[in-house]
């Protein structure tokens, strides 16, 4: 039981260490252009082949 009196604070810091970094993301544009990333990851911009 004793034990609970230091996981519960670091179990919050944790947590209040993981909402900062999704706000620091949404902050810093990373979900901004979702279509785009997903059409840049099957785009074939390889004009020419491999070898030539």
């Amino acid at each position: 039981m004793n034990m609970l009196i230091y996981l519960i604070p670091i179990a919050l810091f944790m947590g209040g260490i993981g909402l900062a970094a999704f706000l620091w993301s949404l902050k810093s544009g990373q979900y901004d252009d979702l279509q785009g990333a997903a059409w840049r990851a099957i785009a074939d911009d390889d004009l020419d082949p491999p070898g030539s």
